[in-house]
């Protein structure tokens, strides 16, 4: 080999000097250590943040479900006490006997108090979905308190002026069942809309409304058995005798009062702000809304908001694409986003016809339902002559129909979610041109939950109103007359009927409208029976004072003062129960042709 060739060199031999003669992959020896601690560092700092995130995460979650849970556990204590006026009954004739007043007046209370509870049903459904159940819960208790302490001392005072007393006037009573009423109406909707938030959009969704709503036919029961058994007027010979009134008042006031209070720290919704992202996105693709439905908000956010996004640059109108993406995640931007899809569900829910045709049956109801609840004693005064023993008494059924409505929501909400089919995913806001509606007319896909047998909750629902016809028509009848201990089939047909209709409606709004506005639309849907129990209130108190006036079919009557008049007899309660069916029948009518006549639910896909 010449001298000038020069051997050839490989990579790993190759070490500029003065560096010794070494492989290029071999490890420093000073540096080593150093150098894998730094990796192990590395490499365990990052498992360390993963641990911690995923730790994070489920420490996140169980706290999560232990608030759901206990808001869960203090709705249906709520409503274990928001349904005071479902014992109406139990004090209604006492009105009469101690306080004189006409059964018209005693009607004019119960009908004020369900006009206060259904009125502003609307109002206290906005406050929860703006605000949270809390301060709903908080008010309720004021309502209540205020209202149930008024009365009480009302009532202490003795008969008004117009009975020939010197007691309060009676406008003070009709005052006090204002506060109560919607002392009633807003811990009611505070409690039954926290549990639609939190678990309205699972498979539960049945079970976990029929609960708190079955709390509230079952607070009627338990309350009218510690006023009758516990909170009692003792007679001279030492016997019990009726329920005290004033002190039954006095501790619905401070009990409710405390309730109310509790619930404004109690009653939590869950994951409101990813149920609220979830719907705008679900509305942007639903075809529902207009493409520009978001960006026209954000141009009025800038100060664009009197230009049409038409008329806008391609600039600008790529500035505002931009700008409406940043609001949607923008936490500033949350309480913004929230309003318009609340208002955008009102506006939907409000517009849509099968809404109206279930309120109208809602009405149709609830009224005869609600008039033979409130007029229970007076009811059971006309079955027997006077001056006989009585073989019952209101408050046993009052237990009767608050059992039997508690039964009866149970049942219909668990049967619903066993039974029912399964709705897809956002369904309701479904619109002509959306991917899911393109897509369902394909074959079910084997993943997707699926029902070998399926039953309607509108099913249901026939069923249950049914029941409530036919004891309404039983007592038209004449079949309970002179017979009273026939009239606890009557309290339980009813009391199933009416409890099962109050249970099922609400899921069926959840199931067909959503449950991000659920406590508004519920609450314009719950107006109707305040109309309801008006109008048959009025009509049940027109005949029974026709008929204890006198006349061939008034049977007979007892004058107990001035003006009050006891009536027995059919004809005291006939011709209304009469009409109280048919009424009932129609409203049958009305949802089967929302739920299956032109744009109904069933031909809309929406599965109910």
């Amino acid at each position: 080999m010449s001298p000038s060739a020069s051997p050839a060199i490989g990579k790993l031999d190759y070490h500029p000097p003065p560096s010794p003669r070494r492989p290029l992959l071999h490890v420093d020896g000073e540096n080593d250590s150093t150098r894998t601690s730094q990796t192990n560092s590395y490499a365990g700092s990052f498992f360390e943040q993963v641990a911690e995130g995923i730790m994070e995460r489920d420490r996140e979650r169980v706290k999560r479900d232990v608030l759901r849970w206990l808001s869960f556990v203090w709705a249906i204590v709520n409503c274990l006490c928001a349904g005071s006026i479902t014992a109406y009954s139990l004090y209604a004739p006492i009105f009469q006997s101690t306080l004189h007043y006409t059964q018209l007046q005693v009607n004019m209370v119960s009908i004020t108090a369900e006009l206060a509870l259904y009125l502003p049903a609307p109002a206290f459904g906005y406050l929860c979905d703006r605000l949270g159940p809390g301060v709903p819960s908080l008010l309720s208790g004021g309502m209540f308190g205020s209202g149930y302490l008024l009365a009480a001392f009302a009532f202490k005072s003795g008969p008004p002026p117009s009975a020939g007393g010197n007691g309060w006037p009676f406008g003070v009573m009709v005052l006090a069942f204002v506060g109560i009423g919607m002392g009633t109406s807003c811990m009611y909707v505070s409690a039954v809309t926290t549990c639609a938030k939190n678990f309205g959009r699972g498979n539960a969704k049945g079970i976990a409304l029929a609960v708190p709503i079955a709390a509230f036919g079952l607070s009627g029961m338990w309350l009218s058995q510690v006023g009758s058994r516990l909170l009692y007027v003792r007679n001279p010979d030492g016997t019990k005798g009726d329920i005290d009134v004033f002190r039954f008042f006095l501790f619905l006031g401070i009990t409710l009062l405390c309730v109310g209070v509790i619930g404004t720290f109690a009653l939590r919704i869950v994951d409101e702000e990813q149920m609220i992202d979830e719907a705008v996105d679900e509305l942007e693709r639903s075809g529902l809304l207009a493409q520009d439905d978001f960006f026209t908000r954000a141009a009025d956010i800038h100060g664009y908001g009197t230009m049409n996004t038409h008329d806008l640059s391609d600039s600008t109108f790529d500035f505002l694409q931009t700008e409406a993406g940043r609001l949607k995640s923008h936490t500033e931007e949350e309480a913004r986003k929230k309003t318009w899809l609340l208002n955008e569900e009102t506006r939907r829910y409000l517009t849509d016809h099968t809404m109206w045709w279930l309120a109208a049956g809602f009405f149709l109801v609830t009224g005869p339902g609600e008039a033979f609840i409130n007029n229970l004693g007076t009811i059971i005064g006309t079955l027997s002559p006077p001056h006989t023993s009585a073989t019952t008494t209101p408050a046993t059924h009052v237990s009767i129909v608050a059992l039997t409505s508690t039964l009866a929501r149970l049942l219909t909400g668990t049967l619903s979610d066993i039974l029912a089919p399964i709705p897809p995913l956002h369904q309701h806001r479904r619109g002509p041109g959306s991917v899911e509606n393109s897509l369902s007319s394909l074959p079910p896909r084997d993943h997707l939950p699926r029902k070998k047998y399926t039953v309607s909750r509108i099913t249901f629902l026939l069923t249950f109103a049914f029941i409530l016809s036919l004891g309404q028509l039983l007592l038209a009848s004449g079949w309970v007359q002179n017979h009273a201990s026939r009239f606890a089939a009557v309290s339980a047909l009813i009391g199933a009927g009416y409890g099962a209709v109050f249970s099922l409606t609400p899921i069926v709004v959840s199931v067909v409208w959503g449950v991000e506005n659920f406590g508004t639309n519920w609450g314009i849907l719950a107006v109707t029976p305040a109309a309801g129990a008006t109008l048959w209130g009025a009509v049940y108190a027109a005949v029974y004072q026709r008929a204890s006036g006198g006349g061939e079919n008034a049977g007979l009557s007892e004058k107990k003062g001035p003006d009050d008049v006891l009536c027995y007899g059919r004809a005291c309660y006939a011709s209304t129960f009469w009409a109280m069916t048919i009424s009932v029948w129609v409203a049958c009518g009305l949802w089967m042709w929302a739920w299956r006549g032109p744009g109904g639910w069933k031909r809309r896909g929406v599965a109910v």
